[in-house]
């Protein structure tokens, strides 16, 4: 049709229309050339491509991480998919006792922060790209595969775990115990990861079947057991622990003021800060219960006495409470690991449980606690 057989008080709400088709078909088109681009920048999440992962050329000085920011900026989508290459540095900086936290292939602040305190270790300039400089120096700490493969067991399969965790500490008193609810929060725990990511790695296989062959990231597995008491504190022993308010983080040092562990943190809240100064640590206690005291003034609880709930990674101190000595205050684990280092606490300072029983095994009784307030 032409433009002489509409009537001419159309033609301008008709070449308006076909502006905006035509507009829109663009910006479609453009939205799908930068989908296929993500898509072919970011390779497929297996434990092959994890392994095989490598920090791309740099062009111009422009670090990986400064591009990738900008991309972000540019399109969140892409960074909500587990990265490959991040999942291996978090496998590296975790093997290295500089932990980012539940490994999950993304650019969270636990994994930035950790990535700067490890490369500052490495007498490189602080950082939270991962720089070229700083990649050499992460593969440096080990040669191995950063996933590997986990069959499940008879045990894995069958727990026992508890149905539901609810949400309120009265009801959680309850409980006979605060295990698990399923395999795939347990297996995520044992292997430091997200659930996410425990699930993005192996889509469409059955975590609660004996048997069953899955990739998770190859660090040291962490157990629920209660070590020995003449095997602790295991070496290297940690002599001084660092609590950063400001950073959101825990360093241990050993007796020749070495850093042994990075670990991130949840401190305190404004509802109940962290203390300020030093104390000490007064001992260890691994599967711990918890009381509560109606004196702590919990926001949400109501219960006017004491009640315990009992051991387990979901109980409110997770699986580990190292007592300092300050009244009600302690370094301990965790229900909600992949929230640590984002989230408020009770005044404590909250770690995950698989940081919180390494720190455990190599604290010493009287080791001297700093809180650093900025």
């Amino acid at each position: 049709m032409t433009t002489s057989m509409i009537p001419t008080s159309w033609r301008p709400a008709c070449v308006a229309l076909l502006t905006t088709c035509l507009a829109a078909q663009g910006a479609a088109a453009r939205s799908e050339k930068r989908q296929k681009t993500e898509t072919a920048q970011t390779p497929a999440l297996t434990a092959d491509a994890v392994n095989a992962a490598a920090l791309a050329p740099q062009d111009g000085g422009t670090t990986d991480g400064a591009k990738s920011s900008k991309k972000a900026r540019k399109a969140k989508t892409s960074d909500e998919k587990p990265d490959p290459l991040i999942v291996k540095a978090q496998v590296l900086l975790d093997r290295a006792h500089f932990y980012p936290g539940a490994i999950d292939g993304r650019k969270g602040d636990n994994y930035r922060r950790a990535l700067s305190a490890f490369a500052v270790s490495q007498g490189l300039p602080a950082t939270q790209d991962l720089t070229p400089e700083l990649w050499d120096k992460l593969q440096a700490t080990s040669d191995k595969p950063a996933v590997t493969e986990y069959t499940l067991t008879e045990a894995d399969a069958a727990g026992p775990y508890v149905e539901r965790i609810p949400p309120k500490m009265e009801e959680q008193a309850e409980l006979k115990t605060l295990g698990y609810t399923n395999p795939r929060e347990m297996l995520a725990e044992r292997f430091h990861m997200s659930r996410d990511l425990v699930g993005a790695l192996n889509p469409d296989k059955p975590l609660d079947k004996a048997g069953t062959t899955i990739a998770v990231a190859a660090v040291d597995p962490m157990t629920t057991d209660k070590p020995k008491g003449k095997d602790l504190p295991g070496e290297p022993k940690v002599e001084r622990i660092e609590v950063d308010k400001t950073s959101r983080d825990v360093r241990a040092f050993g007796a020749d003021g070495k850093l042994v562990a990075y670990y991130p943190a949840s401190i305190g809240s404004s509802e109940k800060p962290a203390p300020s100064g030093e104390t000490k640590v007064k001992g260890v206690a691994f599967n711990p219960d918890y009381t509560y005291n109606p004196k702590y003034g919990f926001k949400g609880v109501k219960a006017q006495h004491k009640f315990t709930i009992q051991s387990g990674p979901n109980n409110p101190v997770g699986l580990v409470w190292i007592d300092l000595a300050i009244p009600s205050y302690g370094i301990h684990g965790t229900p909600e690991p992949e929230k640590v280092g984002k989230t408020e606490s009770h005044g404590c300072i909250r770690l995950t449980n698989w940081n919180a029983r390494d720190l455990a095994a190599h604290v010493t009784r009287g080791a001297k606690v700093s809180f650093k307030d900025d």
